[in-house]
C-alpha cells in the first residue's frame, strides 16, 4: 500500500464556458448549496430556479466574457498554475507527495479527485482551502464535501484540515511584496484599499469568524507596509440578495472616495488566492469604472497572489509545518524558512 502524503488544494469553481448555459449551469450548483444560501429549501430553490437562476445567468455570462481567456477560465488557469507550482516546492522540500486541485462547483470536483487518491492508495491527506479567511460559506462547504466523499471509504486515511491562514507570516509578507511589486512597475499611487468578499450579516451574527479574520490580515498588511491609517481602509465586495451584507461595501467606498479629495486608489484583493471573476472583473473593470466616472483621476488593481513564487513558499511551507509528524521518504531533510 502506498503510503506517500497528498494534498488537496479546494477553491469555489468556474463555469466551463463563458456561455449562459455554463454560466447557469455554474450558479445553479453554487447557489443550491445551503452554506451558501443559508434559508429553507423549500423557500429558496422555487426562487432559484424560477426567478435567480434565468435573470443572473446571462448577465454574468456577459461578464465572464469580459475576461475570459484563451486557454479558459482565469481562476482555472491560476489555480492550476499555483498547483504545479507548489507540487514542485513541495517535492524539493519534502520528497514524494502528491498534490491536487478540486473545486467545489465544477470539475475536477472533490469527490473524484479524493476518489482518485484513494485508488492510488493514499494514506495520509491534508486538505487547504485556498481560502486565507475562514467562513462557513467557504472553507465550511469543503469539510462538507469532504464529508460526503469520505463517507463511503472502507480504509480513511489520516485526515487533516489547515482551516484558515490568514495571519501567517509568509502569506502577509507576499501580499506586501506582491503590492511593492506593482508599485515599482507602475509608480506610487494613493490611497490602498483592501476588498474582501463580503458575507450576509446573519452569518456573522451566527458566529462565523470570517469577518475578524479579514480584518486580522488587513491590520498586518498595513503594518507591514507601514501604512498610517487614513492611507489605507478594507471593504467588502460582491452583495447578493436582500440581506444586510457586510460593509462598507466596496462599490459604494470606490464611488464615495473621490468625493473624500481621493483622486487616486490602489485596489488589492487578499481574501483571493487566485484572480477570478470576483478580481478582474467586478474589482478591475467595474471596479475602475464606478471609481473614475465618480472623479477618480487613477485606478490601479494589484493582481492576486496566484502562481506567483512567494505564494507557493508560503502555502508551502504552511503545509510543511502541518504535517511536519508525517516522515517524509529517507535521507529527505526538511527545512523551514
Amino acid at each position: 500500500m502506498n503510503d506517500t502524503a497528498a494534498v488537496l488544494l479546494v477553491n469555489t469553481g468556474t463555469p466551463e464556458a463563458a456561455s449562459s448555459g455554463a454560466v447557469r449551469a455554474f450558479l445553479r450548483r453554487f447557489l443550491s448549496d445551503p452554506r451558501v444560501i443559508e434559508l429553507p429549501r423549500v423557500l429558496w430553490l422555487p426562487l432559484l430556479y424560477c426567478l435567480i437562476l434565468p435573470l443572473r445567468a446571462p448577465r454574468s455570462a456577459r461578464k465572464y466574457q469580459q475576461i475570459w481567456q484563451s486557454g479558459g477560465s482565469p481562476l482555472l488557469i491560476n489555480s492550476s498554475k499555483l498547483t504545479e507550482s507548489l507540487r514542485r516546492e513541495l517535492v524539493s522540500l519534502r520528497g514524494q507527495i502528491r498534490v491536487e486541485q478540486a473545486f467545489l462547483y465544477s470539475k475536477p470536483s472533490v469527490r473524484t479527485q479524493l476518489d482518485g487518491l484513494r485508488d492510488a492508495g493514499i494514506r495520509r491527506l491534508l486538505v487547504l482551502p485556498l481560502f486565507p479567511q475562514s467562513s462557513g460559506s467557504t472553507t465550511g462547504a469543503v469539510y462538507d464535501q469532504v464529508a460526503q466523499a469520505l463517507a463511503s471509504w472502507r480504509a480513511l486515511p489520516h485526515l487533516r484540515f489547515i482551516a484558515s491562514y490568514q495571519a501567517e507570516p509568509d502569506y502577509i509578507s507576499a501580499l506586501a511584496a506582491s503590492l511593492k511589486d506593482h508599485r515599482r512597475l507602475h509608480g506610487l499611487s494613493g490611497h490602498l484599499l483592501m476588498s474582501f468578499h463580503g458575507i450576509p450579516l446573519s452569518y456573522v451574527a451566527g458566529g462565523d469568524r470570517y469577518a475578524d479574520e479579514c480584518r486580522q490580515t488587513a491590520a498586518l498588511l498595513a503594518t507591514a507596509l507601514n501604512l498610517e491609517a487614513h492611507e489605507w481602509s478594507l471593504t467588502f465586495q460582491s452583495r447578493f440578495g436582500a440581506n444586510r451584507w457586510l460593509t462598507p461595501a466596496t462599490d459604494r467606498t470606490l464611488a464615495e472616495l473621490p468625493r473624500r479629495g481621493v483622486r487616486s486608489v490602489t485596489v488589492m484583493c487578499p481574501g483571493f488566492a487566485a484572480d477570478c471573476l470576483e478580481t478582474l472583473e467586478e474589482i478591475a473593470l467595474s471596479g475602475r469604472e464606478i471609481f473614475m466616472k465618480s472623479g477618480g483621476e487613477r485606478f490601479d488593481y494589484v493582481p492576486a497572489l496566484n502562481a506567483r513564487s512567494d505564494h507557493t513558499a508560503a502555502l508551502a511551507q504552511l503545509i510543511v509545518r502541518s504535517i511536519a509528524d508525517w516522515q517524509p521518504p529517507p535521507g529527505l531533510r526538511v527545512t523551514f524558512s
